[in-house]
């Protein structure tokens, strides 16, 4: 496959999050307002694409035996640095993100990207892999904030743009709303590739 088909399969034919239900939990927390989503996309494309990139390189010298945990160490240390680098630059944003950057390492795309793809293919594919997967993901959040922002703070990126006639729908910014709208979202793509397929 070339860099261009891996990317497209990572980021949208087999996008983990409305094809293999996977990294919803920080779906479902953080979509309450765009910027805590972009960032929190641009951390795990950054962790995506560095640790699939350093699995694949090191993939021959891990026993197999621990191979797992190794993953978990590369991971871990790729969060880090996103972590400390909130913490330096974005204060406001590390806070209202709380505990979810941390929680990066446990998401099940980053540990099915490396398993599935870093350890059979080379480091440049699997880096390309890592950024499709974690744009795909990116992509979700970004829409489902996009809404949840618009109706329940009448705002974008904090900018408001509904005037003061709209009544803020209060659900939009509580976590069952983030459910409902990735439910709908995942019905409506797979519903749409269906009919195309």
């Amino acid at each position: 496959m070339t860099k261009k088909e891996i990317f497209k399969v990572s980021a949208f034919t087999e996008n983990s999050v409305w094809k293999q239900i996977l990294g919803i939990c920080s779906a479902l927390a953080v979509t309450n307002l765009l910027i805590n989503s972009l960032v929190m996309g641009l951390g795990v494309i950054f962790t995506l694409a560095l640790s699939g990139f350093t699995i694949s390189l090191i993939r021959d010298l891990i026993p197999r035996r621990i191979r797992m945990m190794v993953q978990t160490l590369i991971i871990a240390s790729y969060v880090i640095i996103v972590d400390l680098f909130l913490k330096a630059y974005f204060p406001e944003i590390s806070k209202s993100l709380g505990p979810y950057v941390g929680l990066i390492i446990t998401n099940c795309i980053i540990m099915g990207r490396a398993e599935a793809f870093a350890g059979k293919n080379s480091p440049l594919d699997s880096l390309v892999d890592g950024i499709g997967a974690g744009v795909g993901y990116t992509l979700v959040l970004l829409l489902i904030a996009f809404i949840r922002e618009l109706f329940g703070f009448g705002s974008l990126f904090g900018i408001k743009v509904l005037g003061d006639w709209w009544q803020n729908w209060s659900i939009m910014v509580m976590a069952p709303s983030a459910f409902f709208m990735l439910a709908i979202l995942i019905w409506i793509i797979n519903s749409k590739s269906k009919k195309v397929g």
